[in-house]
């Protein structure tokens, strides 16, 4: 299994990897890198089993962008109660500068989150693309047979195509922002339409092709209309921001050795490292 590029949502997979990985992972001074250590695994896994041919790895360089607060104020709310764990805020930087040392692209843009990036890059390329994400907002993007997204779930990597959207969702796989703004997505802060769910969400869809389709068939009330309005403008993950696709891929890993080799001793990553390295060495082969 092989493809073109793989776009990673770096805040996602991060969080993952704090989460799943034991806070008992520290470095030779005690400090916590149980999420650099399970990011960097994770992404050595993904290499191995989808060999992209070509890596980058997007950043929320905004967690709640002000913009699509001023048009949502319930947008993402959540992320104000429980901003980044403690524990994983200082162990950011590192993966940054992990992965500046190994030679992966790690790019953000200011007011804007990583699925933005990813939209950004997806229109940039006509290869075919696979986007790592637990970001449901991504299955906007995906495009039969070019782009999929690998959505984690308890048994591993679910691969959801158009024909998965369809199967889980009933609605046409490429309308999955119309699904969630009709619907509402309470871990997005989105309230959707008063008294519409799952199937009638899906329903809505089907009988008028999207929220586009609903306005233009007038069969809302003037703050439904202003709701959806806004909703069209916050859920889709924005494309063309000034963000160049980045090259995808190195000559040689890792790209900075000695810097990979002093930050790797000092935080007790050497293994984690090696593997990450030897991932991409063998991918550059094969791919």
């Amino acid at each position: 299994m092989s493809t073109e590029w793989l776009f990673v949502d770096g805040s996602s997979l991060i969080f993952r990897s704090f989460h799943g990985v034991p806070r008992s992972v520290r470095s030779p001074d005690g400090r916590p890198v149980n999420a650099v250590r399970g990011f960097m695994d994770a992404l050595a896994r993904l290499i191995g089993t989808r060999q992209p041919r070509r890596l980058a790895v997007a950043s929320d360089e905004d967690w709640r962008p002000a913009w699509r607060v001023e048009l949502i104020p319930a947008y993402k709310a959540h992320r104000t109660a429980e901003p980044i764990p403690p524990e994983l805020a200082p162990q950011m930087p590192i993966i940054h500068e992990v992965l500046d040392a190994v030679g992966i692209d790690f790019i953000g843009l200011r007011d804007y989150e990583a699925e933005d990036v990813i939209a950004t890059w997806t229109a940039a390329t006509p290869d075919p693309v696979e986007i790592v994400s637990g970001d449901r907002d991504l299955f906007a993007l995906i495009e039969d047979p070019r782009v999929c997204v690998l959505y984690p779930e308890k048994g591993g990597m679910a691969v959801v195509t158009e024909a998965e959207v369809t199967r889980r969702y009933g609605i046409a796989g490429r309308s999955y922002a119309d699904y969630a703004i009709l619907r509402g997505d309470p871990s997005d802060g989105l309230p959707g339409l008063r008294g519409v769910g799952a199937v009638a969400a899906a329903d809505i869809i089907r009988r008028h092709g999207g929220v586009a389709g609903l306005l233009r068939d007038g069969a809302v009330s003037e703050q439904q209309r202003e709701y959806l309005a806004r909703a069209m403008k916050v859920v889709p993950p924005v494309q063309g921001l000034p963000v160049v696709l980045p090259e995808g891929r190195r000559d040689s890993y890792p790209a900075h050795p000695a810097a990979l080799a002093s930050l790797a001793e000092r935080h007790g990553l050497s293994s984690a490292a090696d593997r990450l390295v030897e991932a991409l060495r063998v991918n550059q082969h094969t791919g």
